[in-house]
């Protein structure tokens, strides 16, 4: 897998827009259409980059997933209480 692999023509246009961002896009790329251990070294670059930004950032850096799940916590309860 590279960067310079062709995004397929028959993707919908929103994944082939965010497929060709540069960084984000080639990492997306090679978890989607690469080998299957790819997925685990996307994580691994997650995490890293979420620990270098705690060490930068701190305890801001640390609540930007709990405030990123809220929202979907508030989803999950609306869709138990319904069912």
């Amino acid at each position: 897998m590279s960067i310079l692999t062709p995004i397929p023509p028959q993707a919908p246009l929103f994944v082939r827009l965010a497929l060709s961002i540069p960084l984000i896009g080639w990492i997306a790329r090679d978890v989607i259409y690469g080998a299957q251990e790819n997925i685990y070294y996307a994580l691994v670059i997650a995490l890293a980059v979420w620990v270098l930004a705690i060490m930068k950032w701190g305890i801001i850096a640390l609540m930007i997933p709990y405030l990123a799940a809220v929202p979907l916590m508030f989803i999950l309860l609306i869709a138990i209480s319904k069912g």
